[in-house]
């Protein structure tokens, strides 16, 4: 399938209707691809996801519209498009993504359409999901609630609050 789009786009730009024009060919061939790639390809699928390395540690939020990768700590909330906790991971706050995979350490809420926890998961905490999967060996303390959407759910808050009076 990659090597049908890409024969493709490289069909159009070898024909003999721009045999004429060789010295201004950059410039034509320039405009055309950046016109064929926006509708082809989301600007962050060929990007790679942002790593916060594991000697890392964030006193803050994260925000982005792309991909991230946290080997380190994070005190605070993240929200990403996809977001892997590596095993060296902690996090101490609110995680939100589209797509979420655990390997490490995360205290606090978690929401995602997709969440994964994998073998070496510890999350302490709620997880709010649309589909969800929990590997064997995975640590897991809290509530899990499915949503339909669970990104649109940013006012729940945490689940079965204790009533002081």
């Amino acid at each position: 399938m990659f090597s049908k789009t890409r024969v493709t786009e490289n069909r159009p730009q070898q024909p003999a209707s721009s045999d004429s024009e060789p010295a201004p060919a950059p410039a034509a061939p320039a405009e055309r691809s950046s016109s064929e790639t926006l509708p082809t390809a989301p600007a962050r699928a060929p990007s790679a996801p942002s790593v916060l390395s594991s000697d890392l540690k964030v006193t803050g939020n994260i925000r982005t519209e792309g991909d991230i990768q946290i080997e380190g700590t994070v005190e605070g909330d993240i929200r990403a498009h996809q977001l892997v906790i590596g095993n060296s991971a902690t996090i101490k706050g609110e995680i939100v993504g589209d797509e979420v995979v655990v390997h490490g350490r995360v205290v606090g809420r978690v929401r995602g359409l997709k969440v994964r926890l994998t073998a070496t998961a510890r999350v302490e905490g709620d997880i709010i999901h649309k589909t969800i999967a929990i590997e064997s060996g995975a640590h897991f303390e809290g509530s899990v609630q499915r949503q339909e959407d669970p990104l649109a759910s940013a006012g729940t808050k945490k689940l079965a609050p204790p009533s002081a009076g």
